[in-house]
């Protein structure tokens, strides 16, 4: 598998792209639960497919990179990407998970989307492993998706390459007191640092349709979060970062000028931005920016966080 600091692209493989659709590439048919038990008995499926049965019910989408990255981190016993790959084309063979491509006037997609099927359901329930999948999951637009993915993507580079790295939560719920309401941003990073602990929530952006109001929408939430904060809120012992992951540096720029031209604010915190892309690097320490005034205009600054290393 190409290392991170090895690729090359200049452009997210989880943005947004114009007349993008979703594209089946599971299978098609019926498979019996007897099937399945005979291949098990067999030994055709085994722990290490359950392993990996147990990060796609936890992430909800993954790429079979990230799949190889998360079972790495876990010290699987899988020796290199193409031995996952034959695993799990095994898994969608038997329906236990399904998969999806991304299509558009561009092209197909890179990359392959691993997600559950009912089969799995059925054999996680049967270890008394929780599992909340409903076939409607599946139906989840391009949108959500890739959100999901770049949200993953994050967490998995924070987890391998954050030496303070704590724990995390995917799509933590988060209450807007005033408003009465709650939402769930991708996810929250728990980092110690200087025997501190120091909380990160990141919300993942598309240029998708609209997004714009949608980004004003949620930040009313964020707001009614933050200004009304006192420790123990969602979870949260002291105030946590909010941290926006854009498509591109460009993208980082719309979002600020959005931010700004909407005059939305939050005394309590500064914002921070970064994009797929940035993930990438060995060293995360690089990987936020803001924005800051010099001479009446508006500039994208890199900033060192330490914290990050």
């Amino acid at each position: 598998m190409v290392a991170d600091n090895e690729i090359k692209t200049t452009v997210s493989p989880f943005r947004m792209r114009e007349g993008e659709i979703k594209v089946f590439d599971g299978k098609d048919g019926y498979v019996s639960m007897n099937q399945i038990l005979q291949k098990m008995n067999l030994g055709h499926i085994s722990d290490i497919h359950f392993q990996i049965l147990e990060l796609v019910n936890k992430y909800e989408f993954l790429t079979s990179r990230q799949l190889f990255q998360l079972l790495e981190y876990q010290k699987a016993d899988i020796k290199n990407q193409d031995k996952l790959n034959v695993k799990l084309d095994q898994l969608i063979k038997c329906k236990i998970l399904t998969r999806y491509y991304f299509t558009s006037p561009e092209g197909s997609g890179i990359y392959r989307v691993y997600c559950m099927e009912k089969m799995g359901k059925y054999l996680l329930n049967s270890r008394e492993i929780e599992c909340k999948w409903q076939p409607s999951d599946n139906a989840k637009p391009v949108e959500m998706i890739k959100k999901k993915l770049a949200g993953n993507q994050l967490v998995i580079a924070y987890m391998r390459k954050v030496k303070a790295f704590s724990e995390f939560k995917l799509k933590p719920l988060i209450q807007a007191k005033t408003l009465s309401k709650q939402f769930k941003p991708i996810a929250s990073i728990d980092l110690d640092f200087n025997r501190r602990k120091i909380s990160f929530v990141f919300e993942v952006l598309r240029r998708n349709e609209g997004w714009e109001n949608k980004l004003i929408e949620r930040m009313n939430l964020w707001k009614d979060f933050y200004d009304n904060f006192v420790p123990g809120d969602s979870g949260f012992l002291s105030i946590p970062q909010l941290v926006f992951i854009c498509e591109d540096d460009r993208h980082m720029a719309e979002t600020f000028k959005v931010l700004v031209t909407n005059n939305i604010k939050i005394e309590k915190i500064s914002y921070y931005y970064t994009t797929d892309l940035h993930q990438n690097n060995d060293n995360l320490s690089k990987s936020l920016y803001d924005f800051v005034e010099e001479n009446g205009k508006y500039k994208m600054r890199n900033v060192e966080a330490k914290i990050l290393a």
